[in-house]
């Protein structure tokens, strides 16, 4: 299922954030957005999962507009883990979980066999089986955040939306995580601040800064160090990973200026 965003921009407090973002996702494929903070990034991927709606331009999912959907059809094509993904109430981690399958569950129905085992995968996958009776409350931030990804899973979305997906989780989750995500086949726009994670994991990478798309493709056409300097502000070398051969960044820490 292909994702478009199609000349996006969105005013804030009377401030354009996202200034007319067009950006394709292929069918299967994973398409990471960076950029410093404040460069609109987040505020892109809220239009894709419905928490705002642009000022201009459309979200496209297989060429039909999400505007002219109901929330529960594009429900069950668009799966997101956002920032703001917390839980206020004590469900168990398994309750959560199953709540994925609600977009999918006319009136009051219950998970039937297949669902329920969908459920257990899910868990599995993510290394929280365990814990398939605890509170979510209960649970550590990184823990927490991958009973949310196994709620997301779940859903069996055609398109998976994640913001910073790897906030609180160790390194052995955070890559598997994004190796899961490139291992379903599912469309995925993702959000991260690590670019040597965009870079291993992501096949298209798209560079915000100051809500504008400057630069878009393969991480190796992308993530130059002329762009690291002009958009981040620092320093890198970079290098091809030894084993894989993808981009990696080897960031120079800068002098530190001495008072006069």
């Amino acid at each position: 299922m292909e994702l478009r965003l199609d000349g996006l921009s969105v005013d804030l407090d009377g401030r354009r954030i996202v200034r007319r973002l067009t950006l394709d996702v292929p069918d299967g494929r994973v398409v990471g957005l960076v950029g410093p903070n404040g460069s609109g990034k987040s505020t892109a991927l809220r239009c894709v999962y419905r928490a705002l709606s642009p000022d201009e331009g459309r979200v496209l999912v297989d060429g039909d507009d999400l505007a002219a959907m109901s929330m529960r059809d594009s429900a069950r094509r668009i799966a997101a883990l956002t920032q703001e993904g917390g839980v206020d109430l004590d469900f168990t981690v398994e309750e959560l979980v199953a709540l994925g399958r609600t977009p999918h569950l006319p009136g009051a129905r219950r998970l039937d066999a297949r669902e329920r085992e969908l459920c257990r995968w899910a868990m599995a996958r993510m290394g929280v089986a365990h814990l398939a009776g605890r509170g979510v409350l209960e649970l550590s931030g990184g823990e927490r955040q991958r009973v949310l990804v196994a709620r997301a899973l779940v859903q069996e979305p055609r398109v998976l939306v994640l913001d910073e997906p790897t906030n609180h989780l160790d390194v052995h989750h955070r890559l598997e995580l994004l190796a899961l995500v490139r291992e379903s086949g599912v469309t995925a726009l993702v959000v991260l601040h690590d670019l040597n994670l965009a870079a291993a994991a992501c096949d298209v990478i798209g560079v915000l800064s100051e809500g504008a798309l400057v630069a878009v493709g393969t991480p190796e056409e992308v993530l130059t160090e002329e762009l690291l300097h002009t958009v981040f502000g620092v320093e890198a070398t970079v290098v091809a990973h030894p084993r894989t051969g993808r981009t990696q960044l080897l960031y120079h820490l800068p002098t530190a200026r001495k008072e006069a």
